[in-house]
């Protein structure tokens, strides 16, 4: 009997090692992962590229105080600096971490320019930023937050795409307007670029902050860095983890220079959060996905796939709702209960994972090889032919 606590409804499987796009059970059996990690493994299992690192870095240092400079973050965010919207960064050690961080920074904004009663933030309701308190009740969602009470005021939620509670929810008392780019929990939903482009333009008006969590469609996998650059906006805070560390724990707060100038020192802080090994394995993987040529790949790879999906729906349009998603971060909505279909597909060695609405979520490495995707298809056209 298990000793973990029953927080997770775990399948009944387990991995000995995995290389690439596949993951190996303990039983010998060889199984495309489509899931990697939810999204964290962007450059796939036991990446050479990325053991080197970690190699090399553990034979220095694993782990020094946020007391003292630390290189390897100050290289990291530099790299991250160069190449987004970004001025300043925050390291954390989850996705989750750095939604609270941004949060805090978004109320002491306000605060230190003199307008501390603006301090209530806008969410999508049902939308997910992590489990910590705060974020639970950020997302709005009676089932994460049930059990967790008494509330964690602050927060206001409208409904995906009800653009006219959206308006009537900001008062003097707002301070920002935080939402994913594409809801990955939520169902795979993606914000338009023309959504994204208004909210720039409310936040504006108003005078509030945007604040873009990343964490799932950042890091590449929209086959842009952030999946908001295709709206070509610039948002105040945006929140990245999971794939910048292609497994290795690791979150980030991008600011810029308006919303960073009120974090001085003691105003926020981190044990292990930018620690010099995290710090060098983000860097090995931002060395990958900066490459000349790698987030096109990742655009002619979705591209392909989704064309690929499109054909399975048209097929079997009783049992595919729609495509949904963006880059690499693909959902599969289905009329009926996806858990027989992800069972299936598990069955036929494809590894895939829920997510609300019904949805199939589907997510390769970022370096997927099209001999791979095929796979995918094809394991995906005989459970569609066999579904019942």
């Amino acid at each position: 009997m298990s000793a973990l606590a029953k927080n997770y409804s775990r399948r009944k499987i387990s991995f000995k090692k995995g290389k690439g796009s596949f993951l190996y059970s303990t039983k010998k059996k060889k199984y495309l992962d489509f899931v990697q990690g939810i999204a964290v493994n962007s450059l796939g299992h036991s990446n050479p590229k990325l053991i080197k690192a970690i190699n090399i870095q553990a034979k220095k240092v694993w782990h020094v105080s946020n007391a003292f400079i630390i290189p390897e973050g100050e290289n990291l965010a530099k790299k991250l600096t160069k190449k987004t919207f970004a001025d300043y960064v925050i390291f954390q050690n989850s996705g989750t971490e750095a939604v609270e961080a941004a949060i805090k920074v978004a109320r002491k904004y306000f605060y230190t320019i003199g307008k501390p009663y603006k301090n209530r933030i806008i969410t999508i309701k049902n939308s997910f930023h992590g489990r910590t308190m705060a974020a639970i009740f950020a997302s709005g969602s009676k089932k994460m937050t049930e059990g967790f009470g008494p509330k964690i005021t602050g927060f206001d939620h409208f409904k995906f795409g009800d653009h006219k509670t959206l308006k009537k929810l900001i008062t003097k008392k707002t301070a920002a307007i935080m939402i994913e780019d594409c809801l990955g929990e939520g169902g795979c939903k993606l914000i338009p670029d023309w959504c994204l482009r208004e909210l720039r333009k409310i936040c504006n008006k108003k005078k509030i902050l945007l604040i873009i969590d990343s964490v799932q469609s950042g890091a590449g996998r929209s086959g842009k860095f952030f999946a908001f650059e295709y709206a070509k906006i610039k948002p105040d805070i945006a929140v990245i983890a999971k794939g910048l560390g292609s497994g290795f724990p690791i979150g980030a707060v991008l600011l810029n220079k308006k919303t960073a100038s009120c974090m001085t020192p003691g105003s926020h802080g981190s044990t292990f959060g930018g620690n010099p090994l995290a710090m060098e394995v983000a860097n090995a993987v931002l060395d990958e996905i900066f490459k000349k040529g790698f987030l096109r790949s990742v655009e002619r790879s979705s591209k392909y796939f989704r064309n690929a999906l499109n054909k399975i729906k048209e097929e079997y349009p009783e049992i595919i709702k729609e495509i949904r998603g963006i880059g690499l971060l693909i959902g599969l909505q289905l009329y009926n209960n996806q858990a027989k279909f992800i069972k299936n597909l598990e069955d036929n060695k494809l590894l895939t994972i829920r997510a609300a609405e019904n949805v199939v979520r589907i997510l390769p490495p970022l370096n997927v090889k099209k001999s791979e995707i095929d796979l995918a298809i094809k394991i995906i056209r005989k459970v569609c032919k066999e579904y019942k």
